[in-house]
This record gives structure tokens, C-alpha cells and sequence, in this order.
């Protein structure tokens, strides 16, 4: 089973890893365009007054992340990525067992590395899926015909948990997908928002902890019923968690 999680546009800063090495990230089928892409976001944000405008930021020290991306320290996927999603899956409380799962199932979108796996080391940096850097297609565009055949051939079973963006950067026909809604009083529902990020989270846990190994989506949904969640099978290859 693979596991796909969003990025987070809050990542920690630092590292005990030697710099970006690409050529030990997992699927090498995407080095190619993993290094044209973080040579234009370093190129770009050379230029802060125009960086600010693309990467949608004001903030230089997150400009100035992106033109240390070969020289700066690295740290594992796992935990460079910060936020609600990293926090309800809190990786730092899981056994040794745990995390060597973690390891093994989960990875993680990125605008800049396509998909990373949880243990591989990436810098900090800043740049998200609805980007366009200048002169160049968008990056759905540069992605999609490399990413969604890599991840589509990672597993058996695929569970994207990502954000359409991130999703529309390299689809996985047959992964089984999760919507997050919350139920009123009067049996109405609505799509989850933010906090959709939370749930999810929780669900990526419980899908890490569990000793059993999903093969199809009725597994999936049972595992994440097990971890609290209130969850339905919306399709053949949709789930719906449903919260109050």
C-alpha cells in the first residue's frame, strides 16, 4: 500500500542531511525534471521583488530558501513538512516499528520533487502546486506525463489523501480517494474546509499503525474505522469521512 499525502506550505527549517542529492530521492525516473524545475525556482528567486509575486510570498527568508536548495542541509520528507495534516499524523509518537512503516508506505506530493517518500531528505523550500514559473509551462502540465505513471506503478494499492492540486499533478488512475464532510444536526452536509487536513491526517495514521495490510477499499475503510473515525464507502474507489 502507498499513501500519498499533500505537502504543506509550512516546512522546518534546518537539517542534519548532507545538501540535495536528487539521485537518492525515490522514483530516479524523475530526476530529470526535478532538477530543470530547482534550477528555475533558484534562478527565480535570485530576483526577490519578482519571487515575491510568483511564489506568492513577501516574506524573503522564504524567498531565500529556494537559492540555497543545493547547499542547504537536508531533513526526511517526514519531517520537514509541518501543519494540521503533520500534526494529527505525529509521526515523532510512533514506535521504531512505526516510523519504518511510515517509511515504507507514505509519500508525499511536492511542486518541486513531484513525490518524495517519507524518509527521503529534501531541503526547505517554497514552492506549491498552482505555481507558474515564469516562461514555463505549469507544473501540472511539466508533471503529468512523468509523475502519474511513476506513482501509478509504486503499488498495488494506492490511497491519495492530496489536495486536487497536488492530485492534478500526476494522477493515479484507481487510487482510492477520501473527502472529508461534516454532518449538522439536521442530516445536511457540507464539505470540510481546513480542518479537512486534520482528518486526513488521522486517517494516514491509522492506515501507518495498523498491523493489518489493506488490499482493497472495504480494508481501507475498516482500518480507518478502527482508529475513531466514522467513515463510508461512497464508490468504488471514494471513501467519505464524516465528522460532526
Amino acid at each position: 500500500m502507498l499513501i500519498l499525502l499533500p505537502p504543506s506550505e509550512t516546512k522546518t527549517d534546518g537539517g542534519t542531511g548532507a545538501p540535495l542529492d536528487l539521485t537518492v530521492l525515490s522514483w530516479p525516473e524523475l530526476t530529470d525534471v526535478r532538477t530543470d524545475i530547482a534550477h528555475a525556482a533558484a534562478r527565480l528567486s535570485a530576483d526577490p521583488s519578482t519571487a515575491a509575486s510568483v511564489l506568492g510570498t513577501t516574506k524573503n527568508a522564504e524567498i531565500e530558501r529556494n537559492t540555497r536548495l543545493w547547499t542547504s542541509p537536508t531533513a526526511p520528507a517526514i519531517e520537514r513538512y509541518t501543519g494540521v495534516l503533520y500534526d494529527a499524523f505525529d509521526h515523532r509518537s510512533m514506535t521504531r516499528a512505526q516510523r519504518a512503516k511510515t517509511r515504507d508506505r507514505v509519500a508525499i506530493g511536492s511542486a518541486l520533487f513531484g513525490a518524495v517518500r517519507a524518509g527521503d531528505p529534501i531541503p526547505t523550500y517554497r514552492l506549491s502546486g498552482g505555481t507558474r514559473l515564469p516562461g514555463r509551462p505549469t507544473l501540472a502540465a511539466t508533471w503529468k506525463p512523468v509523475l502519474g505513471p511513476a506513482l501509478a506503478h509504486a503499488d498495488d494499492l494506492v490511497v491519495d489523501l492530496r489536495s486536487g492540486v497536488y492530485q492534478q499533478l500526476g494522477p493515479v488512475p484507481g487510487a482510492i480517494t477520501a473527502t472529508v464532510v461534516t454532518e449538522k444536526s439536521d442530516g445536511s452536509r457540507g464539505v470540510v474546509s481546513h480542518f479537512n487536513k486534520h482528518h486526513k491526517g488521522v486517517a494516514a495514521r491509522s492506515l501507518v499503525v495498523t498491523r493489518r495490510n489493506p488490499r482493497d477499499i472495504a480494508a481501507v475503510a475498516a482500518v480507518i474505522a478502527d482508529g475513531g473515525q466514522r467513515v463510508e464507502i461512497a464508490g468504488e474507489r471514494e471513501l467519505v469521512v464524516v465528522t460532526d
